[in-house]
């Protein structure tokens, strides 16, 4: 395991695709472009990324994402037993279309826009595995820690959840979630052994749970509407996410778990908000080394009440979101200093990362920033931990 610096900086993991890539992307799911051809173009893409993150001193590089459609989707392609379909193929499937309907207009959603992986089958773990080639990419192009992100067990288990079409495989959402756990840990084995320094789980329907009163505003998991009381969702959270970190433990590497509001919009009055002290019970039970968590908006609520009088997870570190990926307002140099200093009163340095709240590019054909703007804040944000280094150091 690298010895990180002192408020190490990371990216959370998605970057924009080019013109170009989005064509080979459309091209490659047509079968009109060879996966030959389509990984050789990602890759140079990949690491044309890694060069402008090395450039811009981060220290800890995430692929950007590049070759997929999106966070979670992109498994349809690196699992049996799943399909892509986009929301209008999913409609045939939800009980109550009219919600779902609803839920897509209210969030400006058109239905063939954003795709899903569906479970249709029994889950099997492909050879290549699931990020497996993104991290062998990204070591032919840095030699720095590198980051490898993945949909957590809870986010594939509901999103991939369709009960329709599903419960042809499984008897339950709970039998495939024990399956999903079981391939997220084989991946870790395979990750471990490639060499990595952080596995990321993203956990953004953990919000959806606590913050929408039961009324369900994910087009991301259908099966949201099926959920049961928040209380049971969340001990079904920790049920899977617990087994994944800690077999992350049994490594070399670093297990982190992320967890935002959504990030699908610039419109920030239609994404979740609330404080994360409803989850704070979940934090303890998971025991994630790594906490990445979103702080660079109001919507995240007060850090100092989620982290103050021993509430904070012990040996957790807090990768505290600090940039806001969604606005084209650059966070200042020493904005950023008071926030990470707020975390401060109750933390040590060796227990904050910082990092964006989110991606820059959570959906392939929806980035919510340009790279004019995400340079001007990345740099802000690794301006603002040397200055932390100096002061801590």
């Amino acid at each position: 395991m690298t010895e990180l610096p002192l408020f190490a900086t990371s990216l959370m993991g998605s970057l924009p695709r080019s013109k170009t890539l989005l064509s080979a992307l459309r091209q490659h799911r047509k079968g009109l472009l060879s996966d030959l051809d389509f990984a050789q173009q990602v890759e140079q893409a990949t690491a044309a990324v890694i060069a402008l993150q090395e450039q811009w001193g981060v220290d800890i590089i995430t692929s950007g994402e590049l070759g997929r459609d999106n966070y979670v989707s992109f498994v349809a392609d690196r699992l049996t037993g799943v399909t892509m379909m986009d929301m209008g193929q999913m409609l045939d499937y939800i009980e109550d279309k009219k919600a779902f309907e609803q839920i897509l207009t209210t969030l400006d959603v058109p239905a063939v826009s954003i795709k899903n992986a569906i479970c249709n089958g029994k889950l099997g773990y492909r050879p290549e595995g699931i990020s497996l080639p993104e991290l062998q990419m990204m070591q032919r192009h840095t030699n720095r820690p590198l980051k490898i992100t993945l949909p957590g067990p809870y986010l594939m288990t509901r999103s991939m959840w369709l009960s329709g079409l599903s419960s042809q495989a499984y008897d339950s959402k709970e039998a495939l979630g024990q399956d999903v756990v079981t391939l997220l840990m084989q991946e870790i084995d395979a990750l471990q052994r490639l060499g990595v320094e952080i596995i990321q789980f993203d956990e953004p329907v953990l919000t959806e749970v606590i913050f929408t009163e039961g009324k369900p505003r994910s087009f991301m998991c259908a099966a949201l509407s099926e959920r049961k009381d928040p209380t049971e969702e969340l001990l079904f959270a920790a049920s899977l996410l617990k087994p994944v970190l800690e077999h992350v433990a049994k490594g070399s590497a670093r297990a982190a778990l992320h967890v935002c509001r959504g990030n699908w919009s610039r419109d920030e009055s239609i994404l979740l908000e609330g404080p994360y002290s409803p989850l704070l019970e979940l934090f303890n039970t998971v025991a994630a080394p790594l906490l990445e968590l979103e702080f660079s908006t109001p919507r995240a609520g007060d850090l100092t009440a989620l982290i103050q009088d021993n509430r904070w997870p012990r040996q957790t570190t807090l990768g505290l979101g600090v940039i806001n990926p969604r606005s084209d307002e650059v966070e200042s140099v020493q904005a950023i200093v008071s926030r990470v200093e707020e975390a401060l009163r109750w933390l040590v340095p060796e227990q904050i990362l910082l990092v964006p709240d989110c991606g820059f590019a959570t959906f392939a054909n929806r980035p919510v920033n340009h790279y004019q703007v995400i340079e001007q804040k990345v740099t802000a944000m690794v301006a603002a931990a040397q200055v932390l280094r100096q002061r801590y150091g």
